[in-house]
């Protein structure tokens, strides 16, 4: 029988907050309008899910106004981390605020409008170097060309959003996804056990089509697995997961303790700084 416990100290590594809206405006250039989802509401499905700590992420629909991430993070104080979207021109003061406010990487966006181009990733993760940042892709590795050779160009960690994000129809044989993994395999790159929904092919939980991608990223290197809820949900076509839905996906996923307090403790503290 599968452990239904997790372990003290969870880490969501994917969340996003959104409002209030007339407070904190959207760009005009995005691919969708996100629900009222401010702190509290986020706080009430983290209780669901069982995690303790969080890690937000810039969403595309605010661009580089990283405002309401940064406001939720003081609020929701030290058990909170962020992921900034940047254009790599800030100043070393604006980065050192981040910083100090609990922001750990940067995000370039490749699926969505109101993200930063691929272009601009190297002139990012040469900034952000300095501050111990990583640099977050949301990219399709089954169809970027260059991908791949950008994460080997970079000076600092990469993390990669929702298993690389494949929707080519080859699985985890997609040459992209293979690569994912042999850079997994090799501690190139971070890859984050997020957004099924944005992985399988069925439009509503449960999504037992993502468990194959599940498998060879935990056979590759579940040293440098992360987990996140991707709450709450957006820009996706089916229903959106129940927190409940969620848990119980993750218990399939990691059925012992150990593999759960690496990925979901461990491995998270390690790369967002917490003792």
């Amino acid at each position: 029988m599968t452990d239904q416990t997790l372990p003290a100290g969870t880490v969501d590594t994917h969340a996003h907050i959104f409002g209030p809206m007339d407070r904190y405006p959207l760009v005009a250039n995005r691919n969708y309008d996100p629900p009222l989802m401010p702190l509290p509401r986020y706080r009430e499905a983290r209780a669901r899910m069982k995690a303790g700590r969080t890690v937000l992420v810039q969403p595309s629909v605010y661009g580089t106004d990283n405002r309401a991430m940064l406001d939720a993070m003081a609020e929701g104080g030290p058990g909170f981390r962020g992921v900034a979207v940047i254009d790599g021109t800030e100043s070393d003061a604006v980065l050192q605020a981040m910083h100090d406010r609990g922001v750990r990487g940067a995000r370039v966006n490749l699926l969505f409008r109101g993200g930063v181009e691929l272009a601009a990733a190297e002139r990012i993760g040469a900034r952000v170097a300095p501050f111990g940042w990583h640099v977050q892709f949301l990219v399709d590795v089954s169809a970027t060309d260059g991908f791949a050779a950008l994460v080997e160009r970079l000076p600092g960690d990469v993390v990669v959003d929702h298993m690389g994000h494949p929707s080519g129809a080859a699985g985890v044989a997609d040459p992209g996804f293979r690569t994912l993994l042999s850079q997994l395999r090799e501690g190139r790159c971070w890859v984050k056990l997020s957004g099924s929904y944005r992985v399988s092919r069925r439009l509503d939980a449960p999504y037992p089509d993502v468990r194959p991608f599940v498998d060879a990223l935990l056979e590759a290197n579940p040293d440098r697995l992360l987990w996140g809820s991707d709450w709450p949900h957006v820009g996706i076509a089916g229903r959106p997961p129940t927190p409940e839905q969620i848990l119980d996906e993750l218990r399939g996923w990691l059925p012992h303790a150990e593999l759960r307090q690496r990925i979901l403790v461990d491995n998270p503290a390690r790369l967002y700084g917490w003792a």
